[in-house]
């Protein structure tokens, strides 16, 4: 079956990239054509493939390795499939988490914005989301609460930093994505914003102000068009992508609450303003 490959070591080099490789290491900012990374479970690496993503190996327990790789194998039966004893990958961080298959994967060209949002109504913008957790949260939520597409300011974690792909469950592979890269769209916010609107986006800032709107304000579902625009964690969005913003938003707290994490606030926020 494949071409199946023995790892005894841990330390042994075809590992390296699952093992030794930093998140950095493997977007390769430098030669962003030659990035990779690691897709985590069966499930996961299933919608990465018919996303369209390349594999470039297989790593399994060798107990587990034929069935759960069966499928991944029939499409690409020409990949190395690495496989190992349990007691030699359970010294790869995470990999309980896995639930027994990893697979390296080439990144894509990302799109860019004027055309991944072509035709899309509703696109969540997320502007320096650090945390991939996060990241991943707002990304599933967005996928499944109907919105179109998302973008990220260059500030954000990647979306396809391994636990930012696990905490999506990989619908980060469902959903357009893209970075509002400044040589398309210009300096965050100023002409990011602009820019959004140039392409036909009333855009909504969520944020505790004295302006703010409450999220189910009619105005808000009646744009044809809508960006919500999701901050930071802590600090929340910038003074200037408030200002510029056409409608600053909030949902109402309870109980002397100020606000929600950001991943919560993302469900709450697609749930209410997807067109209707």
């Amino acid at each position: 079956m494949g071409n199946i490959i023995e790892i005894r070591d841990f330390d042994a080099k075809e590992l390296d990239i699952y093992a030794r490789l930093t998140e950095a290491q493997l977007l390769n900012k430098d030669r962003p054509e030659d990035g990779l990374f690691i897709a985590e479970s069966p499930k996961v690496i299933l919608r990465a493939l018919d996303a369209g993503y390349e594999p470039v190996s297989v790593l399994a327990e060798d107990r587990c390795a034929e069935r759960e790789a069966e499928e991944i194998i029939r499409r690409y039966p020409d990949i190395p499939v690495y496989t190992a004893p349990f007691d030699v990958l359970t010294q790869l961080t995470g990999y309980k988490l896995t639930r027994g298959l990893l697979c390296v994967m080439r990144r894509k060209r990302l799109p860019k914005v004027s055309g991944l949002c072509r035709g899309a109504r509703r696109i969540a913008v997320l502007e320096n989301v650090m945390n991939p957790t996060n990241v991943g949260a707002i990304i599933r939520s967005a996928a499944a609460l109907n919105m179109d597409a998302v973008l990220f300011t260059p500030g954000c974690s990647n979306p396809l930093y391994r636990r930012a792909i696990r905490v999506s469950m990989g619908t980060v592979f469902q959903i357009p994505w893209t970075f509002l890269a400044e040589e398309e769209a210009g300096v965050w916010p100023e002409k990011g914003m602009e820019y959004l609107k140039s392409l036909g986006y009333r855009t909504a800032a969520m944020a505790l102000h004295d302006e703010s709107v409450d999220i189910d304000d009619r105005r808000l579902r009646e744009e044809e068009k809508l960006a919500v625009i999701l901050g930071t964690e802590g600090d929340g969005l910038s003074d200037k992508t408030i200002h510029m913003a056409d409608y600053t938003i909030k949902i109402p707290m309870s109980h002397g609450v100020d606000s929600l994490n950001v991943a919560a606030a993302s469900a709450v926020a697609f749930w209410e303003l997807r067109r209707r």
